[in-house]
């Protein structure tokens, strides 16, 4: 794909972190962007007023069905090439024993249930031969849960693994090209200070993957060097 004069892409979560970074890097190779983000103002507004018109910038609450109605009404009749739904909280390391139930439904609806219902709502903007991504972890493979920790936040990627999954078992058919995306551990709110990648060395090759990956069929779970994750 190295014609992306016209190519519109959406990224579900972009002020801060990954999201913020995604967008940036998808305008500075041409890509007309439109980002949300729950809350105006900030460096993903700057950025979008220095970006000549490649990014703008949507409101939306994930979580909220009424914003996500809105949002796609806002919309309609616009045709996306890729939409990126990135979205993730942590609430800490606990045992599942000592995880609250409030804690429980928070983190996997945010986490889970959140994306899978935005990338439903918007299903129809995306062109035939788009790209359906979401940002997922390799804390979420079930096979590589070999190290203690962050039961909580594994099990909700899982979740969203297997929900993608399914989505992608209902909508073979579709000629869109699904992709859950491993970043690796970033140095982002969500991955700490001290992680090993910096997030504007991992984005531009998540986006060499998302451009090498279009018009592929089927799902995969692939991380930022197009490598396949293991379920």
């Amino acid at each position: 794909m190295s014609d992306t004069s016209n190519r519109q892409a959406l990224v579900i979560g972009a002020s801060r972190g990954l999201g913020l970074v995604l967008a940036g890097e998808l305008a500075g190779r041409g890509w007309q962007v439109i980002a949300t983000t729950r809350q105006g103002g900030g460096e993903l507004q700057a950025n979008a007023d220095a970006s000549h018109g490649r990014l703008w910038v949507e409101s939306l609450e994930m979580t909220s069905a009424d914003d996500l109605a809105a949002l796609r009404a806002r919309l309609a009749g616009t045709r996306l090439d890729l939409r990126f739904v990135n979205a993730a909280i942590d609430r800490g390391d606990l045992p599942i024993g000592e995880v609250p139930t409030g804690m429980f439904t928070e983190v996997m609806i945010t986490n889970a249930l959140s994306p899978l219902r935005t990338v439903e709502a918007l299903r129809d903007l995306v062109a035939p031969g788009g790209t359906v991504a979401v940002m997922s972890s390799e804390q979420g493979s079930i096979s590589r849960n070999t190290e203690e920790g962050y039961e909580l936040y594994k099990a909700s990627k899982a979740a969203l693994n297997q929900l993608m999954r399914s989505y992608a078992t209902r909508n073979a058919d579709d000629g869109q090209t699904k992709l859950l995306i491993d970043p690796g551990h970033n140095q982002t709110r969500l991955g700490g200070p001290d992680a090993p990648l910096d997030p504007k060395e991992s984005i531009p090759a998540v986006v060499d993957v998302l451009e090498a990956q279009a018009g592929a069929p089927g799902l995969q779970f692939l991380d930022r060097h197009g490598e396949t994750v293991p379920w």
